[in-house]
């Protein structure tokens, strides 16, 4: 049950709305989050849609306190703006819009590389303007989109240890040995084929054999439907006498994730597909050098070599390659790490996502 939230600006000077439809903490989730507090600055909002997770409940706002707000217009004669990211705040606006005469533009922000159903389509092509978080998602809309604004990272809360080795060396998992090798790499995520584990931990297999100073993480929840899968590889990984070496650690504190991160020397992120994936920017804003597949914004923002590597989609010997190039000169590796970090200063800040999204905004004004 909502409780009731007082409206701290004046009904008609809020500019914008921001749907935050679904409880569970996403992907989208996140990265809403993280414009949140650069983009408050810009602009006069509110949140539709659940608390949770919001860390200033004064900018939630419940559908009744939409409505009210979306019919009077502003007060200085712009257009207010409704920024969606789901398929149910596209939805939420156009009830207001057409139902309760709400006076606003409707931006939909579109991150994800899958054909889309028909409803999804009508849908959005009753959107004022369609924002794609990178060219690959762009090419799976129906049209063009107006513009491509890709995802951004706090390099605040991500950022490297001074000491990649003793940071290493402090990060506490079950099943780490107590004295654990010099350097991590990890794989992190939701523990599923889908994800690329396997690729992971085949090209581990392969590799730490001849480069004992690393140790291999998987970092993420193992679902009752993939402890099949992992059982498997488990397995594997104990028939190549590596068990202290590739550890699966289950699911981390979220908190502790940027924590993670910074003492990694190399973060993998193999998956089939993304809608952008954050988790090589996450890596590289912490100075981690990156080995990912070719899908989501991966190959828009790895500078192949530089960076890291970029591979095919599930070719393990791709994989297994470019892993054995990055260990076995931890010198270049650690550079690519510095490189990186570099590349997501200069390209990917969240605080430029959010100024890029407001400048947008503006322009439909």
């Amino acid at each position: 049950m909502d409780h009731p939230v007082s409206l701290e600006l004046n009904d008609n000077e809020i500019e914008l709305i921001i749907g935050n439809s679904n409880s569970n903490f996403s992907g989208i989730t996140s990265t809403m989050l993280q414009v949140l507090p650069y983009q408050k600055k810009m602009m006069k909002l509110k949140v539709l849609g659940n608390q949770h997770h919001l860390s200033d409940l004064s900018l939630h706002i419940n559908f009744l306190q939409a409505i009210k707000i979306c019919r009077h217009p502003l007060s200085n004669g712009k257009v207010r703006i409704f920024h969606t990211r789901r398929v149910d705040e596209m939805i939420q606006a156009l009830i207001i819009k057409y139902f309760f005469g709400g006076k606003f533009k409707i931006v939909f922000s579109s991150a994800a590389q899958r054909q889309r159903s028909k409803f999804t389509l009508w849908l959005t092509r009753r959107m004022d303007a369609v924002i794609a978080m990178c060219n690959a998602s762009a090419s799976y809309l129906e049209n063009p989109p107006t513009k491509v604004i890709h995802h951004g990272i706090n390099p605040d809360i991500f950022f490297p240890a001074i000491d990649k080795a003793k940071a290493w060396q402090e990060i506490v998992f079950p099943g780490k040995p107590k004295s654990p090798n010099k350097y991590g790499i990890a794989i992190l995520g939701r523990v599923r084929k889908q994800k690329g584990v396997h690729l992971f931990v085949d090209a581990c297999i392969e590799t730490l054999q001849k480069n004992p100073y690393y140790t291999a993480i998987v970092v993420g929840l193992v679902s009752p439907r993939n402890k099949n899968f992992v059982n498997q590889l488990t397995k594997k990984i104990e028939q190549a006498g590596l068990s202290q070496r590739i550890i699966f650690t289950g699911e981390q504190n979220f908190k502790d994730i940027p924590n993670i991160f910074s003492s990694l020397s190399m973060v993998a992120a193999l998956s089939d597909n993304e809608g952008f994936g954050l988790t090589a920017l996450e890596a590289m804003s912490c100075g981690a050098a990156v080995l990912t597949t070719e899908t989501g914004a991966w190959p828009e923002v790895i500078r192949n070599g530089i960076d890291g590597y970029v591979v095919p989609v599930n070719d393990v010997g791709a994989v297994t390659e470019k892993m054995e190039t990055l260990l076995s000169d931890p010198k270049r590796l650690a550079q690519m790490g510095i490189d990186g970090r570099e590349n997501i200063l200069a390209n990917f800040t969240v605080e430029r996502e959010a100024k890029a999204l407001c400048q947008f905004f503006r322009e439909l004004q």
